[in-house]
């Protein structure tokens, strides 16, 4: 696998690429982990990656990384190796096309950037990077609509049975939430949904339960960081 930083070196422009540099503003130092099946691919894209600007490689374990690059050879080794990535971590994989199962394991370990190898030169590995960094997700558009499909499907089967939305709130606790943030009480609440102050009390128990939050302030605070209400 050959990495290139020349303009000449990348891959024709797709629909859902972008290739522009990373603003010198956005440029804070970034801790980089790489892992891969192969220990000469491994070593290749260390190789590429040390020593660029604002990209610190953290060696041995990818605990301290804020951005784990994860190169595969083959896609039956990639959920071992995307299971190595660290929950806080932003995933970029680099890899062949994955299967849908595949796909979900990695999205499961924090992917943000998928990049097909035939694209992944210095230039578009170290874009990847900056994207995660920034929070911009990047999937092909094959892969972004087995996505859709997939979170259709798990709304469909799973979710709605249990009166759930995609965002794990259901309707009523999203309506009992955006209320509480507007400064209702429960009695209030109860009175403008026609429920009982009993099934308000209910909701926020039940919420509050599932989400591990410790009151209603909290559970607020939540809902109004995660952008749910």
């Amino acid at each position: 696998m050959a990495f290139s930083t020349a303009s000449r070196d990348l891959p024709a422009t797709r629909a859902t690429t972008r290739l522009h540099a990373v603003p010198a503003a956005d440029r804070a130092v970034v801790r980089v982990a790489v892992l891969a099946g192969d220990v000469f691919l491994r070593a290749g894209l260390l190789s590429e990656l040390q020593g660029k600007p604002g990209i610190h490689v953290v060696a041995g374990a990818p605990a301290a990384a804020d951005v784990v690059v994860a190169l595969t050879a083959t896609a039956a080794e990639l959920p071992a190796l995307v299971g190595q990535a660290p929950t806080n971590a932003r995933l970029v994989l680099i890899t062949d096309t994955p299967r849908p199962a595949e796909l979900w394991t990695a999205i499961e370990n924090g992917l943000v950037v998928l990049l097909p190898r035939a694209e992944a030169t210095t230039a578009r590995v170290l874009r990847a990077i900056g994207d995660a960094t920034q929070g911009r997700g990047h999937l092909p558009a094959e892969q972004l609509g087995q996505v859709l499909h997939g979170l259709a499907r798990l709304h469909r089967d799973v979710l709605s049975p249990r009166e759930l939305m995609l965002n794990g709130l259901s309707r009523r606790e999203t309506e009992v939430l955006r209320r509480l943030a507007d400064g209702q009480d429960t009695a209030e609440i109860a009175a403008e949904m026609s429920y009982s102050e009993r099934t308000v009390k209910n909701v926020l128990h039940n919420l509050t339960s599932r989400l591990g939050l410790r009151n209603r302030t909290h559970a607020v605070s939540y809902a109004l960081r995660n952008g749910l209400i």
